[in-house]
């Protein structure tokens, strides 16, 4: 990004956007990175980009980091541990594999087809009855 050094954030593509938002947050030399939604907005190789940037990163200079997601790809591709709620309850943890072969996350999140708890989950977490 050195090239783009002298151009105004408004004038970046918008993951070059958030990778100056990496660096800001990077400046101050955290042991923990939180980061929301990091993805979000963002193509899928964009995403998968950051995403390994961030991994790079944090490997590199012993940073923790913890983020809220909702791309699954992100997720799996890059957790090494999983923590998944449904409307505030904590309904699984684990490794990806782990997360991934649960049953309740299966139901509310991956969506078993025609399940109706998927179907009834996703409406609670979106708020409609």
């Amino acid at each position: 990004m050195a090239d783009m050094a002298d151009r105004p954030v408004n004038e970046l593509a918008y993951g070059d956007v958030k990778r100056v938002e990496l660096a800001i947050a990077l400046a101050s030399e955290p042991k923990l990175l939180l980061m929301d939604e990091p993805t979000a907005g963002m193509a899928p190789k964009e995403r998968t980009a950051l995403m390994q940037l961030t991994a790079d990163i944090a490997r590199a200079h012993g940073i923790g980091v913890l983020f809220t997601e909702h791309d699954m790809d992100s997720v799996f591709g890059h957790a090494d541990r999983i923590l998944v709620l449904v409307r505030g309850e904590i309904i699984a943890t684990g490794t990806p594999d782990e997360v991934r072969s649960n049953q309740r996350v299966k139901q509310v999140y991956l969506g078993e087809a025609g399940s109706q708890a998927a179907l009834k989950a996703r409406r609670q977490a979106a708020g409609v009855q």
